[in-house]
């Protein structure tokens, strides 16, 4: 990071009364050529079988220690602004992501990932965490190619369930529905608050979640400043000029320079 815009990016951490983070595809696509290759079968593999929603939990196997990366990155920005009144949103399927020590509820995860499972067709009390041996099963997929393992069955319906995210076929949204209304809670106490918005890797397949709001919002908030680091769609558009500012560096390894 340049070094004047170092110094502009600690000035506004220091000085907002509130900071909103978006965290995005980014960090779903930090893998090895070996891990990208392997991924990328296995992905294939899933998409035959009708089994998408299990992608998630595969890429994270096949991530392993690039996931230390992320994980060293996001516990700085965490320290960084420990002290601060701060919501994150993360579009990211990686899980690894929940378990930063965020301040308790300000963390939401509209698009799932590989931390519950869920019944197939979303049957009520269905919804658990995945545990151990869940794992387990995981690794025996990614291992062997085939989904004859299961993570368990349904009580309501028998039904074998399946990873909850955005990728399953009927994805059960109570998973993260509470911490959204927290989320539009706290961002409505934003307004005529010196906020600070920093987006991290956040491309166009969710751009409805993120992208697209936060910019709606630091328009209107006329005391908002705004950063975008992301490696490729880092360009802001012409209203946001005057207060914005991007970074073209890949959100990980900027995270890292911090």
């Amino acid at each position: 990071m340049e070094e004047i815009l170092r110094k502009e990016f600690f000035y506004d951490i220091a000085s907002a009364d509130k900071i909103l983070i978006g965290i995005g595809e980014e960090f779903d696509t930090v893998l090895s050529a070996e891990g990208k290759k392997e991924a990328g079968c296995c992905k294939q593999f899933l998409k035959e079988k009708s089994r998408l929603d299990l992608l998630p939990a595969i890429e994270m196997l096949c991530r392993d220690k690039e996931d230390t990366k992320i994980i060293d990155g996001l516990a700085k920005l965490v320290k960084l602004i420990e002290d601060k009144d701060y919501y994150v949103v993360s579009t990211s399927t990686n899980s690894y992501i929940d378990s930063i020590k965020w301040k308790e509820n300000r963390l939401v995860t509209p698009c799932g990932g590989s931390t519950y499972k869920q019944c197939p067709d979303c049957c009520e009390g269905s919804l658990t965490k995945l545990e151990d041996d869940d794992w387990a099963e995981i690794k025996k997929i990614k291992n062997h190619s085939t989904i004859t393992e299961q993570l368990g069955i349904c009580k309501v319906c028998g039904q074998k369930l399946i990873l909850n995210n955005i990728y399953a076929k009927k994805y059960d949204e109570s998973s993260y529905l509470k911490d959204w209304q927290q989320y539009m809670t706290w961002l409505q106490r934003t307004i005529n608050r010196k906020l600070m918005i920093l987006e991290l890797g956040v491309g166009l397949q969710y751009p409805s979640v993120i992208r697209w709001p936060f910019e709606k919002v630091a328009f209107y908030n006329q005391k908002a400043s705004f950063y975008r680091v992301n490696e490729k769609l880092y360009q802001l558009t012409p209203e946001l000029h005057d207060k914005g500012k991007t970074i073209a560096q890949n959100s990980i390894d900027w995270l890292a320079s911090l």
